[in-house]
């Protein structure tokens, strides 16, 4: 069972979240925070797997909130669910330790799929947000400097994050083995990291995450 904790200053939006995802199998609303100093009052208390997010709260930032929390208990994973759709406050966010954001125009299953994705470890972009990230204003991929990844690589590094093995994302991607083995070097090589352990904190970071 995944424990969840809403963080949001509308209490519609908490009711409305709240009556979605109590009606899954495997998650649980462990509580509901209006404010940034209750959330930070009852996340030790509650202890919560995933904590689902709002950035704009009335007194201390949705921001400020995350850092706090894994300042104290790094094993909680935040989930930021925000009407933001700017490269900086995400940035931020993800910088502050989140490892998930949501637009709140995003429908009902993202929001699933990334606190089931940050129960399981794993990072989680929705769709729009994970494509302005990897976009530069120009329009242009942007991968940290001088390191340009092309489209082919930048699926393979994607599915690699999301955790998958060469073969699995050889047969997704319809090419061989081998094929998937040469990009994740040329990968490592381009953005000179050595490890997937390297490449998640790079994706989280960047927000190069399968969406």
């Amino acid at each position: 069972m995944i424990r969840v904790m809403l963080v949001d200053d509308h209490k519609i939006v908490r009711e409305a979240l709240s009556s979605v995802l109590e009606k899954e199998a495997d998650i649980e609303v462990a509580g509901q925070a209006g404010d940034g100093a209750t959330a930070l009052e009852l996340v030790g208390r509650l202890r919560p797997q995933v904590i689902v997010m709002d950035i704009a709260l009335p007194d201390i930032s949705g921001i400020e909130v995350t850092r706090r929390v894994l300042a104290v208990q790094p094993e909680i994973r935040v989930l930021a669910l925000s009407t933001y759709f700017d490269r900086r406050i995400v940035t931020q966010t993800l910088e502050a330790g989140a490892t998930g954001y949501v637009n709140k125009a995003a429908g009902r299953d993202e929001l699933l799929q990334g606190i089931r994705a940050l129960a399981a470890g794993k990072p989680y972009l929705c769709q729009e947000i994970a494509a302005m990230l990897v976009k530069s204003p120009t329009g242009n991929d942007e991968f940290g400097g001088e390191a340009k990844l092309g489209r082919r690589e930048l699926e393979v590094l994607q599915l690699l994050v999301d955790g998958h093995t060469s073969a699995k994302i050889a047969e997704r991607l319809h090419i061989a083995t081998s094929t998937v083995e040469v990009h994740r070097r040329n990968i490592m090589r381009k953005l000179n990291l050595h490890s997937v352990a390297e490449l998640t904190k790079y994706a989280i970071r960047e927000g190069l995450i399968s969406a």
